[in-house]
């Protein structure tokens, strides 16, 4: 196993920790998303004309593929032989790239018992420090970090918390620790998470699990403690940077102002371009929706990519069609439920510290949340958590496994629990674990899908509320259908038809192998619940 010792984060206690509220304001944080964002260098913006060139030819199937390769020279000279050579047509451009790039990955291991596999894999899934190469989209990182497998060989934000489960299950504390090392070097360096360990993930972040990660750690020096409340309130800085320039749309940045002037969060993205790791497809989803402004679209997919669900019927106008995406003018239920989790996290941790005024502000920040989550995103009338759409002042239409996020970070109520608990096992249990959505459209995050992270984020939150039942079935079946699928195939995979007991489908890209969240919270499961232990 990698492991890599937890190093000095002072750095980040004096950028972070020791300067008054004031000093480091929310107007100041918000200039510095788009001040990051412009300045991230992609691979758009380093290699330009090269980089349209070889995404719109379609060089590769997956638009990720060319954005995460390595130059074998600067960037200055790759730009150089593009200009003397001049490739035109793919078959050229294909050829440039071979010449000029290289491309870094894993191949999948071994046949052995489903446990054995997974612990098997965290050598394979486990890289060390990541220096920064020039010309590479790379972003360093000081520590050792472990990446989900198949096309994805950096480090994602949200797929951590959830590998890193089995990792605690499996004894690999120091590589916990090691990753939330990262964790807290980027927020000091780039003022947030980014979706991933890329320049072209630097304008946005994903579903914010830092304190949730911090939970599974074991290391309770006081040092630390501070440092990482640091990393905390800059994280909740970054996603409250919006409420500094919010005007008469009610919206910006991250920040949402519902009608009775209380403040929720909304994906979002700095950038208004062509994902980078999705280029074509973007170009092409940007078309179809036209005359809508191609800006308007981009920043809607780019924002749906920072939800993780990337896609969903809960980010379509029509339920079906990608090109009708507005996750900017919708608030979503999830979000802020870790949103509340992580003020809540920073005034435990404040008054843990002796913080007083620390530990008071964050509560009430905590309180006003969880009072406007009742109000907009609990619906009395159908007895359901749900998103709310600002374009309509309603809820959204889709029922999704992201009703169960109140449940698993503790702010449901009795009778909310109780309805949720009802509806999950009418409308969301299959025979294989948890649906995603009840609409089945070709997108990846909805019907027949299911996922590991939000089979966990239901099995946890009906557990911590007393359905134990409905808990135990969802992980029993979940866990038949990982542990069938891989004695059939020898694999782990990122989804699952969980109608079926197939792979899942949907998505930009074919299913992937690997893989971190299904491995983390599998072994989890199984630890929890030993009688469900696979068969050989």
């Amino acid at each position: 196993m990698t492991k890599s010792p937890l190093l000095s984060l002072a750095a980040l206690a004096l950028a972070l920790s020791g300067a008054p509220a004031a000093a480091q304001s929310l107007s100041a944080a918000a200039q510095r998303v788009e001040t990051i964002s412009q300045k991230a260098g992609t691979p758009e913006d380093t290699y330009g004309d090269l980089y349209r060139a070889v995404e719109l030819a379609r060089v590769f199937p997956d638009s990720k593929t060319f954005a995460d390769m390595v130059p074998l020279d600067g960037p200055a000279a790759v730009l150089a032989a593009y200009k003397a050579e001049n490739p035109q047509g793919k078959e050229a451009l294909s050829a440039f790239v071979a010449k000029h790039f290289r491309k870094i990955g894993t191949d999948d291991q071994h046949k052995l018992t489903m446990l054995e596999h997974i612990r098997a894999l965290w050598p394979v899934l486990a890289k060390p420090p990541m220096a920064a190469t020039p010309g590479s989209s790379l972003l360093q990182l000081p520590y050792a970090y472990v990446v989900a497998g198949g096309r994805y060989q950096e480090m994602y934000y949200w797929d951590s918390y959830f590998t890193m489960l089995g990792l605690k299950t499996d004894g690999e504390q120091p590589l916990i620790d090691s990753m939330l090392a990262n964790f807290t070097s980027m927020i000091e360096r780039y003022g947030h998470i980014p979706n991933g360990t890329r320049s072209y993930y630097l304008s946005r972040s994903q579903p914010p699990f830092l304190a949730l990660m911090m939970d599974l750690s074991d290391n309770k020096d006081p040092a630390l403690a501070r440092q990482r409340l640091a990393a905390l309130k800059g994280e909740h800085a970054y996603w409250m940077a919006g409420s500094t320039c919010l005007g008469t749309d009610n919206a910006c940045q991250h920040v949402m102002r519902m009608p009775d002037g209380s403040l929720l969060n909304r994906y979002w993205d700095a950038r208004d371009t062509p994902r980078d790791e999705s280029y074509a497809e973007d170009v092409a989803t940007s078309a179809e929706a036209a005359p809508r402004p191609a800006g308007q679209t981009n920043r809607d997919l780019r924002a749906g990519a920072e939800s993780g669900w990337d896609y969903s019927s809960r980010w379509l106008r029509d339920g079906k069609t990608l090109s009708t995406i507005h996750v900017t003018d919708i608030v979503p239920v999830d979000l802020n439920s870790l949103m509340w989790n992580l003020e809540m996290s920073i005034a435990r941790r404040c008054a843990a510290l002796g913080d007083t005024a620390c530990a008071q502000d964050f509560t009430r920040q905590a309180e006003a949340r969880k009072a406007a989550v009742g109000k907009w995103l609990w619906s009395t009338k159908e007895q359901r958590f749900v998103d709310w759409d600002s374009t309509t002042k309603q809820p959204t239409k889709v029922v999704s496994a992201a009703m169960l996020y109140p449940l698993f970070v503790g702010m449901a109520t009795p009778a909310q629990v109780q309805a949720t608990a009802k509806l999950t096992r009418s409308a969301l249990l299959a025979p294989g674990g948890l649906r995603t959505t009840t609409n089945t459209n070709g997108q990846q995050w909805d019907q027949p899908n299911g996922w590991a992270p939000l089979t966990w984020v239901a099995i946890e939150g009906l557990h911590r509320n007393g359905q134990e039942e409905l808990a135990k079935e969802i992980a029993h079946r979940w866990i038949g259908t990982v542990s069938a699928f891989y004695n059939r195939t020898g694999r782990m995979v990122e989804k699952y038809n969980i109608e079926t007991g197939e792979a899942g489908g949907g998505g930009e890209y074919p299913v992937q192998d690997g893989f971190g969240w299904t491995n983390g919270v599998t072994r989890a499961l199984i630890a929890q619940y030993p009688e469900e232990t696979p068969k050989p």
